[in-house]
């Protein structure tokens, strides 16, 4: 019992980790152009997701494995956010 109670507070710790971030950032993104909010807004609502599921492996909802699992599919949706995007050029037909 005491290495289960003892995950499910380092699991409730890097929730708690999570949420300072995405907190300490919110001020931040009000302050930013729309396109750039909207781009940072997704990264932190991805952290948002990551640290509720850190929650429901410390409440015994999900396993390790579902943990790991939610745990790369942010970091790789993080990954794919961070890329720059393409220039965006409208291409018209000379008159």
């Amino acid at each position: 019992m005491f290495g289960k109670a003892r995950r499910g507070k380092r699991a409730l710790e890097s929730a708690q980790v999570l949420d300072d971030v995405v907190e300490s950032q919110l001020a931040l993104v009000a302050r930013l152009p729309e396109e750039s909010r909207v781009r940072a807004a997704e990264h932190l609502a991805e952290m948002v997701l990551l640290a509720q599921a850190y929650r429901h492996y410390a409440q015994g909802w999900i396993t390790r494995r579902e943990l790991d699992r939610r745990g790369r599919e942010a970091a790789e949706k993080l990954t794919l956010m961070r890329r720059p995007s393409p220039i965006r050029v409208h291409l018209t037909e000379p008159d």
